[in-house]
């Protein structure tokens, strides 16, 4: 039976059905006619049905409506969720001064399981096997990337591992995960409205989720003053939990973290020694060229100097897994042995 796009996602007009293409997980419009599509690899250019900058600013302003947000010249700027869980940013001139500027990502209608990861090559060899164990012996695991590397769609494979009895509390600021779970409570920020009056910031869903009973406490994404609560909670016996954090690699992670402890009023010291008990290993994603892989694992550390470091344990290295410094005491805690420089296919 053909779908009709428009029925479907009627808040979408032209970009219904670039939307619904298999594998598509992200549709940018910056000019009239054209979209930009992503599907896993370098960004497509496609022909939309948009003749001018009106009827852009017209779509954007449709989409922020169906969102349940505001979007004109008092507040030209938007993120908001959409009925199918897509998440819309929108720029309206002259902040965006040509043309109005929209971002959709979109969300996957079911967790990738570990399987699938294995099968696109985004984890290899040995990997599998020591994120499984991470996930059973509770390890609290933050998982770093750059944007678009794929953060996300790892966390929510991890996150479907988890024992069908655990109940699991997920903060956001953009409902995107949607592990396959039983038991999943999920609490979303909400952004100040237009009088600036109402907003429930992350911070707050952090501490609220402490009083649901959660067996897991997942932050979607730690970009702020909220890394204060995340680290208290990890620090407080509450084991197995994850975050995501923006870095260019593990290495980068702490001065990441030192970075958003200090908009919470932290200093350095108080962040590195708290990070390095409530994180137990780090998992960091990449995209390359048309593919995203889990590229390291690394554990955080005090070193000589006291300050705060990341130890590589697992390398991926020209086709291969190669064991780091780290590797001997994070093997014992997972309870795996793997050969030093094992060649994976």
């Amino acid at each position: 039976m053909e779908v009709n796009e428009e029925a479907e996602r009627p808040w979408a007009g032209p970009l219904g059905p670039l939307l619904a293409r298999p594998g598509v997980t992200d549709v940018l419009v910056q000019e009239p006619g054209y979209a930009w599509v992503d599907s896993g690899g370098a960004l497509a250019r496609e022909t939309v049905d948009l003749p001018d900058a009106d009827a852009v600013r017209a779509l954007a302003v449709r989409m922020a409506g169906a969102g349940g947000r505001r979007l004109d010249d008092a507040a030209p700027l938007v993120d908001a969720r959409l009925p199918d869980g897509t998440r819309l940013h929108a720029v309206l001139p002259p902040l965006a001064p040509d043309c109005a500027a929209i971002s959709l990502r979109s969300v996957r209608a079911r967790a990738l399981d570990m399987e699938d990861l294995v099968a696109s090559g985004m984890v290899t060899g040995p990997l599998g096997q020591v994120l499984r164990a991470m996930v059973a012996r509770r390890l609290s695991v933050l998982v770093t990337g750059a944007t678009g590397s794929g953060k996300t769609t790892l966390l929510a494979s991890l996150l479907s591992l988890v024992d069908s009895g655990e109940r699991i509390l997920i903060i956001e600021e953009a409902g995107e995960l949607s592990p396959a779970h039983p038991h999943v409570v999920r609490l979303v920020e909400r952004r100040a409205n237009i009088e600036g009056s109402g907003a429930v910031g992350l911070s707050t869903l952090v501490r609220e989720a402490m009083r649901m009973r959660p067996d897991r406490v997942v932050l979607g994404e730690c970009r702020g003053a909220e890394v204060r609560e995340v680290l208290s909670v990890f620090n407080t016996g509450h084991r197995g939990g994850f975050a995501t954090l923006h870095a260019n690699s593990p290495a980068d992670a702490p001065a990441r973290l030192v970075a958003l402890g200090s908009l919470a009023g932290l200093d350095q010291r108080t962040v590195e020694l708290q990070a390095a008990i409530a994180f137990d290993a780090v998992v960091h994603v990449e995209r390359i060229g048309d593919a995203r892989r889990v590229t390291r694992v690394a554990t955080l550390a005090r070193a000589a100097d006291a300050s705060l470091t990341a130890v590589d344990a697992l390398v991926w290295d020209r086709g291969r897994w190669v064991t780091g410094p780290a590797w001997e005491s994070l093997g014992v805690r997972l309870g795996i042995e793997i050969e030093v420089g094992l060649r994976v296919a």
